[in-house]
């Protein structure tokens, strides 16, 4: 089969991207044919097909002129309906999978699918689909006043970064997409990596039909370690405000004898760091960003990760990441983490935005070094059954063949 993949970026830049790039990969390992479409960068890894690729579209530029062009792309890039069109045509891909594409490339391709009656499944990787400024958060709580379409809250609110300009864009693109074009209408099945999206979208009031299917991870590759070298604690992904990091930060620092390693980067760095410095807490420590084996030794020499998220996460890669090196987590009770984590089982969950609650939760696990062990065998077998790589590729051919 000869699968256009697309999403608007073509580098390593999330979790999302990361899906993005083993389903294709191991799609070609199982005999398929990978088109890919998605935008130029610098940091964007090689492909055959990079001749398709729409121009990159920088949203920090301060000029005028490149604001508009910036903005006008986000309704609906003309440029990305010429250049799919062209793959369509020389390529004649039997079925298209689409990941993130707002923004960068807009939903301007699907028309062009439909026009050449390519079927489309789409993978949900946030809440866009209901949400303007798609994380359902907004002054910093989680937020739902969009439901059923009542999209304008996101301007009045000014859930986009506070900007009322930023936020008024993705109010109008919303209303554009939605209730005027009505383009998603187009896709054929969207794809949710946890039950909790699939279940929100419906509340919110979204009538695509939407299919169930996991994100994998190859275990079988990874090499796990039940135990620890030393008593540290991880957090590790992106440093931002719904992350909850000053929750965990609350909760770890008059814990004696552990140190917290936050590995990552994000728009939080900063402030973590003048909040270390002037509390004098010796006992967190930032890391960067680390990848690979660098980041997997890491969590290795550690006893437990934590995701304390106050945000509603949806299928977090995270978890399964550290699930596959035997580490239990500790995870906030809040969107799609509570599928992972089971208490008592595979970790500890806690009420979001609860340090004292955290705190507990960590001083339970570190009193009980055979509980985390327990914890952490329970956990990789958990990823080896329910998030293999086999068993996603027959889930997502079960959903190709349905609309082929």
């Amino acid at each position: 089969m000869r699968i256009l993949f697309a999403n608007k970026f073509f580098y390593l830049k999330g979790g999302s991207e990361h899906v993005f790039f083993d389903t294709a990969q191991y799609l070609e390992d199982k005999g398929h044919e990978i088109v890919s479409f998605s935008m130029r960068h610098p940091h964007n890894l090689r492909s055959a097909n990079d001749r398709y690729f729409v121009s990159n579209i920088d949203y920090g530029s301060s000029g005028f002129k490149d604001k508009i062009k910036a903005s006008l792309n986000v309704l609906y890039s003309f440029e990305a309906k010429k250049k799919i069109e062209r793959l369509i045509k020389e390529q004649r891909p039997d079925i298209a999978h689409l990941h993130n594409i707002h923004h960068q490339i807009s939903p301007s391709v699907l028309t062009s699918l439909k026009k050449f009656k390519i079927p489309v499944v789409l993978t949900l990787h946030d809440y866009k689909m209901v949400c303007p400024s798609y994380s359902m958060i907004s002054n910093k709580k989680t937020c739902e006043a969009c439901r059923d379409g009542m999209y304008y809250h996101c301007f009045l609110k000014r859930c986009n970064k506070g900007s009322r300009m930023k936020s008024l864009l993705n109010t109008i693109e919303m209303y554009l997409h939605h209730k005027i074009l009505h383009i998603y209408e187009t896709v054929d099945i969207f794809v949710s990596p946890s039950m909790f999206l699939k279940n929100k979208l419906r509340e919110m009031g979204f009538k695509g039909n939407i299919a169930y299917l996991p994100n994998f991870i190859k275990s079988e590759e990874i090499i796990p370690r039940y135990d620890w070298d030393e008593k540290s604690i991880v957090y590790f992904g992106r440093l931002s405000m719904e992350k909850g990091l000053f929750d965990l930060i609350e909760a770890v620092k008059d814990i004696k004898g552990i140190t917290l390693k936050i590995i990552g980067e994000g728009p939080l760095e900063k402030e973590i760091k003048v909040k270390i410095n002037i509390e004098k807490i010796d006992n967190v420590i930032l890391l960067g960003y680390k990848k690979g084996e660098g980041l997997s030794d890491e969590i290795r020499k550690s006893m437990f990760v934590i995701l304390p998220s106050t945000c509603f996460e949806n299928n977090p890669r995270s978890i399964i990441e550290a699930f596959s090196l035997g580490k239990p987590v500790i995870g906030s009770r809040i969107g799609g983490i509570p599928e992972l984590v089971k208490d008592n089982q595979t970790g500890l969950t806690f009420e979001a935005g609860d340090s004292d609650d955290l705190r507990l939760k960590i001083e339970c696990l570190i009193n009980s070094p055979d509980r985390i062990m327990e914890m952490g065998r329970n956990a990789r077998v958990f990823v080896e059954k329910a998030f293999n790589a086999e068993k996603h590729y027959q889930g997502l051919m079960e959903i190709y063949n349905k609309i082929r």
